[in-house]
């Protein structure tokens, strides 16, 4: 149960599982909450954040100290409700700034049901993630707020991240289209894992048909709608889980359909070609992480949402069911995987957000890269 804590002063403790608690004030809903605490080190776009289906079932810790301050606005969510469950700011704007804006950040909070806190240290909260690692954590908050032993074994019982099956949640239960903007060249299946409002809409501007279908989808609905290419979305949970998606993407790779996937797409091309996943510290979560295109040399800065890796040699290229494969992006933070591709036959992945919502715009070619592939294999067809 969730009310408002719009005006009020009201008491919240943050409880993570391994016993550090952190006290507070309420913001946005009062009740309590559960998730994997995770932070996130963008100075904006906190309204797509908290609207990214690959964020449910976790709590958002903000690096950046003042959140809130240009409000919501009814154009920039990424899909139709706030999918954090929780959000972690230091000092939230008491006043809204922006010709956009429609109401504040703490009353959308409340309307949905999101609980959260404010006035805690997250500089000290991000650090002993970043230390200890991604755990699971609670908020509680109200006037009558349990013991300390309680809320720790609350915290204890929630479902931990690994192992989790997710995107089913998250994903749309009925097929739609979004329609190509000007003259229609392409039409693309895209398996919604947990997709991103800006996704289609950036294909859409390249003259691509998206048909979104649900994560269920089969093989024999992927090409039910004759795609000239496939695309596998972001999402939440563990790829460990992801058989069905795996299944399909092993389909389109026998039929050597241009193929793209982003973020959880790129984990599920990863088990696709045959090699592991495996749960990061802490993850990458922001919109400044730095990647290099292994296949041009350049740097970009890019926009980050993930727990999980693919484990992938970085020195060699593989050999895999489907013909050579290869790391194509980096993470030059830390050498993390954050891009796939084959050299046989027209797929690609990449484990960011090239659709820059809320991020930089340095990865948008690679939707030009995808429309380039099928352009080729367009072309191949009509001379066979």
């Amino acid at each position: 149960m969730t009310t408002s804590t719009r005006g009020a002063r009201v008491p919240a403790v943050l409880v993570l599982e391994d016993g550090r608690i952190f006290r507070g004030r309420a913001y946005g809903a009062v009740g309590e909450t559960f998730g994997e605490a995770v932070f996130s080190t963008g100075m904006t776009g906190y309204q797509e954040t908290l609207t990214d289906p690959s964020y449910h079932r976790q709590v958002v810790v903000m690096t950046a100290p003042h959140v809130g301050n240009t409000g919501v606005n009814d154009e920039d969510p990424e899909s139709a409700r706030i999918w954090v469950s929780g959000y972690v700011v230091r000092d939230p704007a008491r006043v809204s700034s922006n010709w956009r804006a429609k109401r504040s950040l703490d009353e959308e909070l409340a309307a949905q049901g999101v609980v959260g806190i404010s006035g805690i240290d997250t500089r000290a909260l991000t650090r002993h993630l970043r230390e200890s690692g991604a755990m699971r954590v609670g908020i509680f908050s109200g006037n009558a707020l349990p013991d300390e032993g309680t809320m720790l074994a609350e915290v204890r019982q929630a479902p931990e991240m690994k192992g989790a099956d997710l995107s089913a949640e998250v994903a749309t239960k009925e097929t739609y289209v979004v329609p190509a903007i000007g003259t229609k060249k392409f039409t693309v299946a895209a398996v919604d894992l947990g997709i991103k409002g800006m996704t289609p809409h950036r294909m859409a501007e390249r003259g691509i048909e998206v048909h979104v279908l649900p994560a269920t989808a089969t093989v024999e609905d992927v090409y039910a709608v004759k795609p000239d290419g496939v695309f596998f979305s972001n999402g939440p949970g563990d790829p460990a889980t992801a058989d069905h998606p795996v299944s399909v993407m092993r389909a389109v790779l026998e039929r050597k359909t241009p193929l793209f996937g982003i973020c959880f797409g790129n984990q599920i091309l990863g088990r696709a070609l045959g090699f592991g996943t495996y749960k990061l510290k802490y993850g990458h979560r922001g919109i400044n992480q730095p990647v290099q295109d292994r296949t041009t040399g350049k740097v970009e800065v890019t926009a980050h949402n993930h727990g999980f890796a693919v484990d992938a040699p970085l020195d060699k290229v593989s050999d895999t069911p489907f013909g050579r494969a290869e790391v194509s992006h980096v993470c030059l933070n830390d050498q993390v995987v954050e891009g796939l591709q084959l050299l046989d036959q027209p797929a690609f992945s990449v484990q960011y957000h090239p659709e820059a919502a809320a991020g930089p715009h340095d990865a948008a070619y690679l939707f030009d890269r995808f429309t380039s592939l099928m352009n080729t294999a367009q072309m191949e067809a009509e001379r066979a």
